[in-house]
């Protein structure tokens, strides 16, 4: 646990787990303090560590299992007690009242299962992204953000709400090992081994898609040139592991977020 969520524990639930549910709920928080949310709809979901998930003999491998969010509440409910323990099948691992949405977890089963570094999977709909999405163009090269996810970006062609899992193949064919995907006509996706990594970099892709968007009614952007684009990436602070890859920005808007309610914590 990282210091700023503290060191909490409650009855009946490891340690790990609560841990994980903290990060999780003050996650559905941020998002919805940026205004990232579509009504109750779209995910995010947490692999949980093998500390918890365990085996069921002595070397047994653990099962996988995931928090979601609980399908009818908006972000701002969200609560590290109310987010729904799953499996790899989107089945319920708890007593919850309330139900999986089978198109959230669809995609996000195909990718914690066949990327072994996607620990946590973000997906939204905002109208920046959106609206690259459905760009012929995509993501342009043209932009302080887009520069810094130069080479990370794949794509994936819609095929309708995702609720079919024929279409997983497909999708983990394009998204390779990139860990920022823009679904087109769809949305934005990103991936990573931790969650405040796969937040800096869907931030990072929002900004982009933000500042593509403004601009495109003042004419041609000026193109980021190919090397500097990669050398953008390499400098960038987002990524380096000496600023946290993430985790200083997150841990920045969590304490905002307790500023606004703590509530999630419950």
């Amino acid at each position: 646990m990282n210091a700023v969520l503290k060191p909490t524990t409650k009855p009946g639930v490891h340690p790990d787990e609560w841990a994980a549910r903290l990060e999780l709920a003050a996650c559905y928080r941020i998002f919805a303090m940026l205004g990232w949310t579509e009504m109750i709809y779209n995910h995010i979901t947490l692999r949980l560590p093998d500390s918890v998930t365990g085996g069921s003999s002595a070397g047994a491998q653990p099962s996988a299992q995931f928090l979601i969010n609980p399908f009818g509440l908006h972000y701002s409910e969200v609560t590290a007690s109310n987010l729904l323990k799953i499996d790899l099948q989107g089945n319920k691992l708890d007593d919850s009242p309330w139900a999986v949405n089978p198109a959230g977890f669809t995609v996000h089963a195909a990718i914690h299962d066949q990327l072994p570094d996607a620990h946590c999977v973000m997906h939204t709909h905002t109208t920046a992204g959106l609206a690259v999405a459905c760009s012929q163009v995509g993501l342009a090269q043209n932009n302080f953000y887009s520069a810094q996810l130069h080479g990370m970006v794949a794509y994936h062609d819609f095929e309708g709400i995702t609720v079919h899992s024929d279409e997983a193949p497909r999708l983990l064919r394009n998204i390779g090992e990139k860990p920022v995907v823009i679904l087109r006509n769809h949305g934005l996706l990103t991936w990573g081994k931790t969650l405040p990594l796969a937040f800096v970099r869907l931030w990072t892709l929002q900004r982009a898609c933000e500042v593509q968007v403004a601009t495109a009614t003042l004419g041609p952007a000026i193109p980021v040139p190919e090397h500097v684009a990669q050398k953008t990436v390499a400098d960038s602070f987002q990524w380096d592991t000496r600023f946290g890859a993430g985790q200083d920005v997150f841990d920045a808007l969590v304490r905002q977020v307790d500023r606004l309610d703590p509530g999630y914590r419950n």
